[in-house]
């Protein structure tokens, strides 16, 4: 990269290849989309939960992968072999004296099939 090509960024001439992009979220440990000024909110295609940078996946090379959480996947492996998996560890851990695990139960069922990875 060139400081010309940063100074073009900069003023808004031109925008960033995804290449550079790539190479930038690495550099500076941040996601792309935090690069870009968090212009959509990102929530794990697994789990459901809000994705921050220190939550992101990251891929075996040390990119982050901005789909999943670092507790649902991780250096290339997914954590949960099924949907049942998943709920049997969300379940208990969700539930409080509020909202008891069978309301917890109700609402995963009816959220976590709508996400990209149990779509597939």
């Amino acid at each position: 990269m060139t400081r010309q090509a940063i100074s073009r960024w900069e003023t808004g001439e031109t925008l960033p290849n995804v290449e550079s992009l790539k190479q930038l979220s690495v550099l500076y440990d941040v996601s792309i989309n935090t690069l870009l000024g968090s212009p959509r909110k990102l929530y794990c295609q697994c789990c459901g939960m809000p994705l921050e940078d220190a939550s992101v996946s990251r891929e075996p090379d040390g990119s982050f992968n901005e789909e999943y959480c670092k507790w649902c996947y991780t250096d290339g492996k997914f954590t949960y072999a099924s949907l049942e998996d998943l709920m049997a560890y969300l379940v208990p851990a969700m539930a409080n004296e509020s909202w008891p695990e069978d309301q917890v139960r109700a609402y995963l069922e009816s959220q976590l099939p709508k996400l990209k990875h149990w779509i597939e």
